[in-house]
């Protein structure tokens, strides 16, 4: 029961969180964003508004409002709503609420929600304690996560939940919550009015974040006003510039976690842009990637990969510039390395590209595992045993001319071209060019000497 002095708690609580925990909508009317999971006629949105959901994993960046979708369900909901930590808690913890949530099931019928935010901080054990409560629906649980589900959470456990993911922010949902929060009472209650380019300024540094723009505005409020202190209500307002906004994130941070799905949708980003020459936007991944502090050599072994994978024979200098840009990282090193990494994306993305390399093993690599047995034509094998003279004769290339004679070299029920498609671009079509004319000039010689 609520008494005078838990509101006065409350509220001292309230007063002293920080903006963006004052601004956290209490209702899906409140709500901004993310039309696509919670939308009109959206199945979460119905859940929540009828309180039938059912487990459901939520998946998304920070700042994105999982945890307030969870606030908003707790707040709308009939079923007790508990929360355990994954950073703190323990199998223990769940099976306490568990059990509890079974015999409140039992004894009123009242359901229970368990909420656990950054679920994939749970090890497999805790993830299994909780499969069987999931599965007879003792709780209904809804679990957070930055990490691709698929990836960080027991397949058990997901094919008992349905995962909504939620997107970063764009900018019209965060620049209206910096505009709700100015106005707000429990916001900095019309105390603060934001130049126009200081508003551009918070919603591009916050990229997606809506709790990153919140705090920005609130620590931008604070270099404004004079020791930080709001000013009281008809003392006027107070402009936020652009220069306080800077002055308050010295330094912008996009999102970037050297083990999470942010970091293989970059390198997977950088990796496609030089394989579609474009070095504008190669240059930019490889910039999200050093400001982020990722390792220089794991970003070199992706050029050097690259080299053969995609541009191979086409432009055979490019796997010696990859080299050389993987021996400047270990040598070299951040921050003049940068220099080294960028010249070997330049040179992939202007190279002429071919992925025969890759196709042509791949190719080969099918049929030796999957095709019959093939012998050595008995003109290639080895002459160093007996009996090796009645094995025929074998063709010497550098005794014809052009260095080359018709001879078979692959084994009995295989064709010259089974494996190898050459690219028509860069070196590798010259020198396919070159080697038809040769061995066309070189069978005429022979045919004429034969004659």
């Amino acid at each position: 029961m609520d008494t005078l002095f838990s509101g006065i708690e409350r509220q001292v609580r309230n007063n002293n969180a920080p903006l963006a925990a004052r601004m956290r909508p209490q209702t899906l009317d409140e709500y901004v964003g993310q039309e696509q999971a919670v939308g009109p006629h959206s199945w979460l949105r119905l859940a929540i508004e009828h309180d039938t959901l059912s487990s459901v994993l939520l998946y998304g960046p920070a700042g994105t409002g999982k945890t307030t979708l969870a606030r908003i369900i707790a707040n709308s909901t009939h079923a007790e709503f508990v929360e355990v930590s994954a950073i703190t808690g323990t199998v223990k913890d769940l099976r306490r609420e568990i059990e509890q949530a079974d015999s409140r099931l039992l004894a009123t019928g009242q359901r229970t929600i368990l909420f656990v935010d950054e679920i994939h901080r749970f090890n497999r054990s805790q993830q299994d304690a909780l499969l069987h409560a999931v599965e007879n629906r003792t709780v209904v649980l809804i679990g957070a996560t930055t990490e691709n589900p698929f990836f960080e959470v027991n397949s058990a456990l997901i094919s008992r939940s349905r995962v909504v993911e939620l997107a970063p922010l764009d900018e019209q949902s965060v620049t209206t919550l910096v505009l709700r929060a100015l106005k707000s009472e429990n916001g900095l209650n019309g105390a603060f009015e934001l130049e126009e380019d200081a508003l551009k300024e918070i919603v591009t540094l916050a990229g997606g974040d809506g709790r990153a723009a919140l705090t920005s505005l609130e620590l931008a409020s604070q270099m404004a006003s004079p020791a930080g202190v709001v000013p009281a209500p008809g003392a006027g307002t107070t402009t936020i510039t652009v220069e306080h906004v800077r002055e308050a994130n010295p330094r912008r941070g996009l999102t970037y976690d050297k083990s999470g799905d942010m970091h293989y949708d970059v390198i997977s980003a950088f990796i496609k842009s030089m394989r579609g020459s474009d070095p504008d936007a190669a240059l930019y991944w490889l910039a999200r990637m050093i400001d982020a502090g990722e390792d220089p050599k794991f970003i070199a072994r992706r050029i050097f990969i690259l080299a053969s994978e995609d541009i191979g024979n086409a432009d055979p200098q490019a796997l010696l510039v990859a080299e050389a840009a993987f021996k400047a990282t270990e040598v070299i090193g951040y921050p003049e390395c940068r220099i080294n990494l960028a010249q070997a994306v330049i040179y992939m993305c202007l190279a002429p590209k071919s992925n025969a390399a890759e196709a042509s093993i791949d190719a080969a690599l099918e049929e030796v595992r999957n095709g019959p047995r093939r012998e050595v034509p008995n003109h290639l094998r080895d002459r160093h045993r007996p009996g090796s003279s009645e094995y025929g004769a074998y063709l010497y290339p550098h005794n014809y001319a052009q260095g080359w004679v018709e001879q078979q070299y692959l084994p009995d029920g295989l064709q010259r071209g089974a494996f190898y498609a050459p690219g028509q671009r860069g070196w590798e079509a010259w020198r396919m060019e070159a080697t038809a004319r040769d061995r066309a000039s070189s069978e005429s010689q022979n045919n004429n000497a034969a004659q």
